[in-house]
């Protein structure tokens, strides 16, 4: 039986113009298609719109894959790639499966037999990596932190414990409208030694990287960063 693809598209993070970010084999790939999944239908079809896609967008199939969905759910999802369709995956996170849901659609293709095809377009979590200045060579991502003040404190002196241990660079994320909590957690918990990196609005003209000691974060005022995705990095 003949087997469409499954190609994780890349997504510009934020309001970025997707020429700008995303190579051209990439955006031609997203025009071509006709079956998609994607986290949210509404920023899938304004992506495609955006592109443009070679088809009407009303001749485009779009289903939702969020974490809402029931595993029950992925066979169904997966349906034009096994009747012969490439079908592309969109995140709401910039690359497919990559802090995601997606991820699980991935492992049902390949259970399934079905190839799977990653593009290259813009990460978060690799591109505030990279502008860090900390470890590349040993790092970890983990998500979102607790949302209660204690649990969150917490969870950081474990992090920064470990990254001790190991000289590991500990990478979280936060709900952009808590990104003042957080801030305010990690200068208050970690150590005077340990640099902490704030990246904001990556890829967008807005986009700002500051690595510091925690002693130095401490002499300055907050960064203005409340309901801007941001990605903290840690380093004890």
């Amino acid at each position: 039986m003949n087997r469409g693809r499954l190609i994780l598209i890349p997504v510009p993070l934020g309001q970025a113009p997707a020429n700008a970010v995303l190579p051209p084999p990439v955006r031609a790939c997203a025009q071509r298609l006709t079956h998609f999944v994607a986290e949210n239908a509404k920023s899938a079809r304004s992506f495609l719109k955006a592109l443009p896609s070679d088809w009407p967008l009303q001749q485009i199939a779009i289903d939702e894959l969020n974490e809402h969905t029931a595993a029950g759910e992925l066979p169904r999802l997966l349906a034009p790639a096994l009747a012969g369709s490439d079908l592309g995956l969109i995140s709401e996170a910039g690359c497919p499966a990559v802090a995601d849901p997606g991820a699980a659609l991935v492992a049902l293709a390949h259970q399934e037999g079905i190839p799977v095809i990653p593009m290259v377009g813009p990460s978060s979590i690799l591109l505030a990596l990279m502008g860090s200045g900390l470890s590349g060579q040993n790092f970890a991502f983990h998500g979102y932190l607790p949302s209660d003040a204690q649990e969150r404190d917490r969870r950081l002196r474990e992090l920064e414990r470990q990254s001790r241990q190991e000289q590991r660079t500990q990478i979280f994320i936060e709900t952009p409208y808590r990104n003042r909590q957080m801030l305010e957690s990690l200068f208050r918990t970690c150590a005077p030694g340990t640099r902490v990196c704030v990246a904001t609005d990556l890829t967008l003209d807005s986009e700002q990287i500051v690595t510091r000691f925690v002693a130095e974060w401490r002499g300055q005022p907050l960064p203005e960063i409340n309901r801007r995705p941001t990605v903290f990095l840690l380093l004890a």
